[in-house]
């Protein structure tokens, strides 16, 4: 239990509808409780009509008060439980709610490093999956729990109070249940969070497989995707009938149980009627109904024990997430003015989870306004420093400054509000291509779509579509081309109109006619603006007002182009040889 602590707050939070529906549940079972005792004195009157101790009418009087009695109780018991379920039922719902958002907005806090060491499919079973079972912890648990502490505490005294020697007897089995149903528990607590973990390792496996579908295709990789499925849905399979065959024991041992208590009830008591220790049939009958009623209660105390031990163990799978902190903290409340400055002071930066050493000791500053492109080979480092100017990552070493104050000193919310950026991989969502465009600016309007549309050259490809702007994109946008995301990525940016645009290889996908169209276009959006490109074509960084050349996390060059093509190195000899593609 001492991982579901975590959720007391929202059992607090909730604690008056709670005690409301916990109220209404004893007064439910309250109510059953007449049913026994007027079974009871109904047969009490039959069989002292029979010994002529009362008459025809007064017997049918009274039974007829008895049945009206018995149906009033049980209509308002009915009632009653409806109400408890409509109440505590409820709250779990809103526990389920509450908890689902604090999870998704931790995950929305955790860095880039968290998300590279874990997968997709298993931070999505437990906000799905282990959330589930924490709310059948949280509702029905507590709602049948009550329900079985209470029938207990009522039945189990007015049998002692009716008929000692018989209750003894009639209660023998329930210990013997009891210790059974925790012996059995303990294994289902094990195989539980077995379960939990292979269910993340399916969901992982099927967001993988249908996210990379088209290579999956292109490859011809279907029947060994299946087979791959086959072996995890078998795996899957056993882990699932292991727990389903310790929860099978439940319901047998229960009825088997009970069996033995109604023996007891009908041997004991024919016994003590024979021998006239109790006066009627009546109690027979009515200690048959105390054991039937308090079937349920027992098979529950197996049922809520499973609950328990399901809920703790995704419960456990939650807060492993939910105790891992931001590297990434936002140390300053108030917001903080961005104008675009960017100075790197002796920067190091050494990935987390690869140990890669991108950048090494590396220092250049970037005016406000100013335009600079990085150049270099595939792992130079120039993606590295675009992430660390949004602040996805901090510096293992050095400092980075925005307007000469140290970046971890300024508001995070403000910095990443005037970053327009554009991801090397561009990323659009499951929605229309408008929508898209609005992401980084909701309130935009159709003129302002159209009009950066137009400045990243996509708009007339997006008129040829049927739907036009309302055109809904598949996951990660895979209606459209590679170029087409790309300059839709460029729109949403542009429509942001930030201080700062981080444009990492953002036209590598894209003629370089249309290129060159946008690489205008963005000179004069642009244009105040500081402007950081990545790139590998010498042609998007030729109009830079600098540029600088990476080689392994170091700075090889830096200068404007004219002055880098007339000095021997890395940028002349790619220039060069992407003068001879061209005109190849």
């Amino acid at each position: 239990m001492k991982e579901l602590k975590y959720i007391n707050k929202y059992l607090k939070k909730y604690a008056v509808q709670l005690l409301l529906g916990l109220t209404i549940t004893v007064i439910a079972r309250v109510f059953s409780l007449f049913t026994p005792s007027f079974v009871k004195k109904s047969i009490k009157v039959v069989e002292d009509y029979g010994k002529d101790l009362i008459s025809k009418d007064e017997a049918k009087e009274l039974l007829l008060e008895n049945i009206f009695i018995i149906l009033g109780t049980a209509i308002l018991a009915a009632l009653f439980t409806f109400l408890m379920r409509q109440t505590i039922i409820k709250v779990s719902r809103y526990i389920e709610y509450d908890l689902k958002n604090e999870i998704f907005d931790h995950y929305q806090f955790l860095s880039l490093n968290f998300y590279k060491k874990n997968r997709t499919g298993d931070l999505m079973n437990r906000i799905s999956e282990d959330v589930g079972q924490v709310r059948m912890y949280s509702g029905p648990a507590i709602m049948y729990g009550m329900n079985t502490v209470t029938m207990f505490s009522c039945i189990v005294p007015l049998m002692f109070l009716t008929a000692p020697k018989l209750a003894a007897y009639t209660l023998i089995p329930l210990p013997i249940l009891s210790v059974l149903i925790y012996q059995i528990s303990k294994v289902i607590h094990k195989r539980s969070t077995i379960v939990q973990e292979y269910l993340s390792k399916l969901s992982t496996f099927t967001q993988e497989s249908f996210s990379g579908i088209s290579v999956i295709k292109a490859y011809g990789l279907e029947d060994n995707i299946n087979k791959e499925l086959e072996e995890l849905a078998i795996e899957g399979k056993i882990k699932s009938m292991n727990l389903a065959k310790v929860n099978a024991w439940f319901f047998p041992l229960m009825i088997l149980l009970i069996g033995i208590s109604n023996i007891f009830v009908i041997y004991i008591g024919g016994q003590q009627y024979i021998n006239g220790e109790i006066d009627s049939i009546g109690v027979i009958a009515e200690f048959v109904i105390y054991v039937n009623m308090l079937t349920w209660p027992v098979a529950v105390v197996g049922w809520l024990t499973s609950i328990v031990q399901r809920a703790e163990a995704s419960q456990k799978r939650i807060n492993e997430f939910l105790d891992v902190q931001p590297e990434i903290i936002n140390e300053v409340t108030e917001s903080t003015p961005i104008n675009g400055k960017i100075e790197f002071r002796n920067v190091t930066f050494t990935y987390d989870d690869t140990e890669i050493t991108a950048l090494k000791n590396i220092s250049f500053t970037i005016e406000a306004g100013e335009t600079v492109a990085f150049i270099g080979k595939t792992g130079s480092g120039k993606s590295t420093i675009l992430d660390l100017v949004a602040r996805l990552y901090d510096v293992t070493s050095g400092e980075i400054l925005l307007d000469d104050v140290p970046i971890k000193k300024l508001n995070l919310n403000s910095v990443r509000n005037e970053i327009g950026a554009v991801p090397q991989d561009a990323f659009l969502f499951s929605d229309t291509i408008k929508n898209n465009i609005k992401f980084g600016k909701k309130d935009a309007t159709d003129e302002e779509v159209i009009n950066v549309a137009k400045k990243a050259v996509v708009h007339k490809n997006i008129k040829e579509f049927a739907n036009k702007y309302d055109t809904i994109l598949g996951e990660r946008g895979i209606t459209l081309s590679g170029g087409q995301k790309q300059r839709v990525s460029i729109a949403r940016a542009l429509l942001k109109d930030p201080k700062i645009y981080l444009f990492d290889d953002c036209l590598s996908a894209v003629d370089t006619e249309t290129e060159e169209k946008i690489l205008n276009n963005l000179k004069n959006a642009s244009e105040n603006k500081t402007t950081l490109i990545v790139s590998h074509r010498v042609s998007s960084a030729k109009n830079a007002d600098k540029i600088i050349v990476l080689k392994d996390g170091d700075i090889l060059q830096q200068g404007i182009h004219n002055s880098l093509i007339n000095t021997d190195g890395y940028y002349k000899e790619l220039y060069n040889n992407q003068l001879i593609d061209k005109e190849n």
